[in-house]
């Protein structure tokens, strides 16, 4: 790792402006809202929170595929936050995405092989090196070069998604963005493509924002953890740290409605159940986000908004109750 972060994400916000009549019209959806983060070569920052918190949003925004409200993104040391077309595609080389659903995301009238070497066809590179590259990748990802020759609908669920990140491997990237990469596969195969990721980034020398609701896989891959809520990280930390001592009810909650593998242990715990309501996108709260639904609120917290600071045990939470 070096000392300057590979991505660094400041103030980073997506909102979506309501169109359309009623009560509602002229009001805006505040998907992402101040995010920061910071990424170094060859880690794992995983993402993590309930769906619709603004994880996808804040990884698409990265890459430029939604536009930010504000913000500033700055990868390699270059600001690419307001990056033109071309310089968005002298990036997209270093920085690609692997989604969740490896069916949708393959042209299934497409040859593996083809798929595969779609990003180098577009930047040029000529026949006989596209297949040599192709025959590599299919390799490192552990399939048969034979397999260049199939479509999609002739591989399994895990197969695709191999190949997949074989395509996002096809220009050397130092960063992959995996996007619920193992929520669309059985969980018998799970284990082996976080398994193949590990080995990748170990290999390659990668780096992962990886994007999950499951606390249970982020722990296995995750060097960092930020836990996000409408659009804001109350949470980040190392992940033995946020897994060991929470300090935001948000990521306690979290935390225990993970199974264990222990029944007694399991039938032991005590599980969070959160109250109150999920504050509708269109009117967020003015003070903290979780307010509505935090069981040790006081006095003050419906009143602003409070910001990481550090907490006992090594994170950073959002709480004027737990942190600073």
């Amino acid at each position: 790792m070096t000392d300057a972060p590979l991505l660094s994400v400041r103030d980073l916000a997506v909102h979506f402006p309501v169109r359309g009549r009623g009560v509602a019209k002229g009001t805006v959806v505040k998907a992402v809202d101040g995010v920061a983060l910071d990424l170094a070569a060859g880690e794992t920052l995983a993402l993590v929170g309930e769906s619709g918190c603004g994880k996808s949003t804040t990884a698409y925004a990265i890459l430029g595929l939604e536009r930010a409200t504000r913000g500033t993104v700055t990868f390699e040391g270059r600001d690419i936050s307001r990056a033109g077309p071309a310089e968005r595609r002298a990036v997209a080389g270093a920085a690609q995405i692997v989604f969740q659903d490896p069916s949708a995301a393959l042209n299934p009238k497409m040859k593996i092989g083809l798929s595969i070497a779609e990003p180098l066809a577009i930047r040029g590179t000529p026949g006989a090196e596209q297949r040599r590259r192709v025959a590599e990748l299919l390799d490192l990802v552990g399939l048969p070069a034979s397999h260049a020759g199939r479509y999609p609908n002739e591989l399994s669920g895990g197969q695709r998604q191999r190949v997949v990140i074989a395509r996002a491997l096809a220009l050397s990237p130092k960063l992959l963005i995996c996007d619920e990469p193992v929520s669309a596969l059985d969980v018998s195969i799970r284990s082996q493509i976080l398994n193949l990721l590990v080995r990748l980034q170990d290999q390659l020398g990668l780096a992962y924002l990886f994007i999950s609701h499951d606390l249970s896989v982020v722990r296995h891959i995750a060097d960092r953890v930020a836990v996000m809520y409408l659009g804001t990280i109350v949470e980040q930390g190392d992940t033995d740290a946020v897994f060991a001592a929470p300090r935001h009810p948000y990521t306690e909650a979290l935390l225990s409605a993970i199974p264990l593998p222990d029944p007694k242990a399991q039938r032991l715990r005590r599980k969070i159940i959160l109250s109150g309501d999920l504050p509708s996108p269109l009117a967020t709260p003015a003070g903290c986000p979780f307010v509505s639904r935090c069981p040790i609120r006081v006095e003050g917290c419906a009143d602003a908004r409070p910001v990481l600071r550090p907490a006992e045990g090594g994170t950073e939470a959002a709480c004027f109750v737990r942190a600073g």
